[in-house]
């Protein structure tokens, strides 16, 4: 399987990545789970882009994961504040997926 990595601005999936992280875009849960299931997917078909990626740094992708998975079991409905913690939490548990995001997040 190919990497987004090389996919075009008009791609579909790369246009709901952005919505999903674009802080004007109101968060669904939806979108969560949408996000959560692109992931998983990178990881179980060993995304080349991630295999580029530290140990240290494959761990904070696993942990940010983590909590973006267990905000879907505890909450129904997000407040604005919490839903921009899901998205930096999505952001980074995607850190290495996409082109866009060259430098590291800050933690």
């Amino acid at each position: 399987m190919n990497s987004d990595l090389h996919l075009p601005d008009t791609h579909p999936t790369k246009k709901r990545i952005s919505r999903i992280l674009d802080p004007d875009h109101p968060l669904r849960r939806e979108d969560v789970i949408w996000m959560l299931e692109y992931i998983k997917k990178k990881v179980a078909d060993e995304d080349p882009a991630l295999m580029d990626l530290s140990q240290p740094r494959l761990l904070q992708n696993f942990h940010f994961f983590a909590e973006a998975a267990m905000s879907l079991i505890h909450r129904r409905h997000y407040c604005d504040q919490e839903a921009d913690r899901l998205r930096d939490w999505l952001r980074q548990a995607a850190y290495g997926l996409n082109k866009d995001n060259p430098h590291e997040p800050k933690l």
